[in-house]
């Protein structure tokens, strides 16, 4: 029996998503989601972040939620200073939970 690595029906591994930095997966995550419109995934990436609260006042139009989570994202960590800081580890989760599920 050889261990190989668990492929997902995209066609990508965990050990190959898992490899990348949190940035790069959100930046994928957000691209497959801009492309299916799935409000829903940016909605819930939203909720993990620590001003989550402010996120109701975004626009919600289905044309053009993808910029405004991008725009919402930036803002937040320029304005911190930060990073994921103690969300990185279930927000990395989703990004590759969601890749693994969803074709680019």
């Amino acid at each position: 029996m050889t261990d190989t690595p668990s492929t997902s029906p995209t066609g990508r591994s965990f050990e190959e998503l898992d490899a990348l930095s949190t940035e790069e997966l959100r930046e994928q995550a957000f691209a497959v989601a801009r492309k299916h419109r799935d409000v829903r995934f940016f909605w819930s990436v939203l909720r993990h972040l620590p001003n989550a609260d402010e996120a109701e006042v975004l626009d919600g139009a289905p044309n053009s939620v993808g910029p405004t989570v991008d725009e919402a994202v930036a803002l937040w960590r320029e304005m911190t200073g930060h990073g994921y800081q103690e969300s990185a580890p279930l927000l990395r989760a989703a990004f590759i939970d969601y890749l693994m599920k969803h074709p680019g």
